[in-house]
């Protein structure tokens, strides 16, 4: 591996970063100058378009015969998106989201989650099941549409002040969203050309380095989306944005993955026994939203921190075959994470207590 393929990667995720931005943009402003309500724009524009990353990731690699990649991609950023930046917005802000659709939301991307483990238990994502997720994403798009007309007026003031209309020109959004698309497909080539030679060099799979590496870079739009909203007290965004997108990365992403690959997405062992089943427990660490009074708290931030070190840490330790790694995995599935599920626990049915209470006192 030579210095021109560490650059090479770095400068293609600058453009997949810069891609997104300026595909948002455009998107964003287009929409807005057709009339249409800044929550959808929010819902479905903003949440995919810091999707686009992945998109064009996972597709180039599905298309490239790299499906560890393509996978690990898709996976590691919903883990990444959950663990680390609603843990990070957590911690900035305690985020109390007024959402329906959030409630909603919640839910539906632990199904997505449940039947990416169920289409991938023969060893692969084959193209029929490619076009299925894909025709999900299009349902759920119109689903997230027509429910938004239900929202508190609250929520469309939130969404309003962040997305609202723009005076600018649609020759401008156009170029905005060409270049961005552009900005995409080259990084999208170098980021993973460069992913693989890190992979060669390093010794490990395609899929670890997928993972972490190209799984944190590709989610950094949503990064910057969720923990701006954070700082401006924007909660609905913030959650909105991280749930959004990774029901988008399971049904879009992966399924139009799946789909354009002449023989789908094979998934290995590790990612089917191990990492699909962390993404969909990861999932259903958001239940608190759904059961606890639609709060997340600093404590549960700093908990969602402390399992993504948890979670790199194992991957690290599995890649150069530790002799810890057998003690450290034994460690964290017989104490850590049953005492954070009874304390997760304890916590909604307190949450759920109080409020039977407040009712009946009313």
């Amino acid at each position: 591996m030579n210095t021109m393929t560490v650059v090479l990667f770095v400068a293609g995720l600058g453009l997949l970063v810069l891609g997104a931005e300026w595909l948002v943009k455009g998107a964003s402003r287009l929409a807005a100058a057709l009339g249409i309500s800044p929550l959808v724009i929010g819902l479905t524009v903003v949440a995919y378009g810091t999707s686009a990353p992945e998109m064009a990731v996972s597709v180039k690699s599905a298309w490239a015969g790299q499906p560890d990649l393509a996978l690990g991609n898709v996976v590691g950023s919903n883990i990444f998106n959950v663990l680390f930046i609603l843990g990070a917005s957590a911690i900035i802000t305690p985020l109390v989201v007024s959402s329906q659709l959030i409630r909603l939301d919640v839910p539906i991307m632990i199904g997505a989650s449940l039947l990416t483990l169920l289409l991938a238990g023969d060893g692969s994502v084959g193209r029929l099941d490619g076009a299925i997720l894909f025709a999900l994403a299009v349902a759920y798009t119109v689903f997230q549409v027509r429910q938004s007309r239900k929202e508190s007026a609250a929520v469309r003031e939130e969404y309003g002040r962040e997305f609202g209309p723009s005076r600018s020109a649609t020759a401008g959004n156009l170029a905005f969203i060409a270049t961005g698309l552009v900005l995409l497909v080259l990084g999208s080539r170098w980021l993973v050309n460069g992913a693989v030679a890190f992979a060669q060099a390093l010794g490990v799979s395609e899929l670890i380095i997928g993972l972490t590496i190209v799984a944190a870079g590709t989610s950094l739009p949503e990064v910057a989306t969720s923990i701006l909203a954070a700082f401006r007290g924007e909660r609905d965004i913030a959650v909105g944005n991280v749930v959004g997108s990774n029901i988008f990365n399971i049904l879009g992403v992966l399924g139009l993955s799946a789909a354009v690959s002449t023989g789908g997405v094979t998934v290995s062992t590790s990612a089917l026994h191990f990492d699909i089943p962390v993404m969909l427990a990861v999932a259903v660490a958001c239940l608190p939203i759904f059961f606890t009074g639609s709060r997340i708290n600093r404590w549960e931030g700093i908990l969602f921190l402390g399992y993504y070190v948890c979670y790199v840490t194992y991957l690290i330790l599995h890649a150069v075959d530790h002799d810890a790694i057998q003690v450290y995995g034994r460690t964290m599935a017989l104490l850590v994470i049953p005492l954070t599920a009874i304390t997760v626990l304890t916590v909604a049915l307190r949450e759920r207590r109080a409020r039977r209470i407040s009712i009946l006192e009313k």
